[in-house]
């Protein structure tokens, strides 16, 4: 039952709220060029870091671009230019299946009794 509404609470499709919190978490990204994933810290999970160190090299930089030029505007206190913001692609995922990937391979290895990667230590 609590799945069923959590589902429907998120879901953009169906809850006019979610809708509308994703356009303003949308105009918000477009602004400074990012995307939804470019907001996960790989130093608050092990997981993130884990996906991010598996993603291809040119993924990574282009991250990297993205962050510093963000940053460079805040600091500015300056947008993209609209032209530019009319291209961004906030919620196209590049890190998702990765992550998706990443906490299957630590739940299987959790039911299997292994200890997780980051918890293991040389005897």
């Amino acid at each position: 039952m609590a799945s069923r509404f959590t589902k429907w609470l998120v879901d953009p499709k169906r809850n006019w709220f979610a809708k509308q919190h994703m356009k303003a978490i949308s105009t918000r990204l477009r602004r400074y060029g990012l995307r939804y994933d470019d907001l996960f810290d790989p130093y608050y999970d092990l997981d993130i870091k884990e996906a991010l160190n598996r993603l291809p090299r040119e993924v990574i930089d282009a991250r990297n671009q993205r962050l510093k030029r963000a940053m460079d505007l805040s600091m500015k206190h300056e947008y993209l230019p609209e032209d530019v913001q009319a291209m961004q692609t906030p919620f196209r995922s590049y890190l998702q299946d990765m992550l998706a990937l990443v906490k299957r391979e630590n739940a299987e290895r959790e039911a299997l009794g292994a200890l997780p990667l980051y918890q293991r230590t040389i005897p």
